[in-house]
């Protein structure tokens, strides 16, 4: 009796995957380590060269989204555009917006302050990437 195509072909592949595994066991367990250490110590860094490099574009980055925070009423994302909602849905009796609306505005004031504090350690760390050459030396 025939088994179909399908199944014959789904045998075959697990048996030739069995002996490969079979195979490659024994000859792992009787050879010595590949130099896969040098490899890990490698990209074992700090990250120093790649922060080093992508500084000047987190810099324009908080610049931007604190210059967004810190706009006008008239501008989408702002905390004073978002303070006028949760006045205008206070009077007009919606509470549970204005809940909503000053839970987000309570975050977003957290995130000027987390910007704001991310920036001045940005700046430490650009001072410090021109002292060290960019990285190179760190790593």
């Amino acid at each position: 009796m025939h088994a179909p195509r399908r199944t014959r072909t789904l045998l075959t592949a697990l048996a030739v995957t069995a002996a490969l595994a079979a195979t490659t066991g024994v000859a792992t367990a009787d050879s010595t380590p590949a130099p896969a250490a040098s490899a890990a110590a490698k990209h074992s860094g700090d990250g120093a060269k790649a922060l080093c490099r992508r500084v000047p574009k987190l810099d324009r980055r908080i610049d931007r989204a604190l210059k967004r925070l810190d706009a006008g009423a008239g501008t989408r994302g702002s905390i004073s555009r978002l303070e006028k909602r949760v006045d205008n849905a206070k009077k007009a009796g919606h509470t549970e917006i204005a809940t909503y609306l000053q839970d987000r505005l309570d975050f977003r004031k957290s995130l000027r302050n987390n910007l704001e504090k991310r920036h001045k350690d940005l700046a430490a760390v650009k001072t410090w990437c021109a002292a060290n050459g960019d990285g190179k030396a760190a790593g």
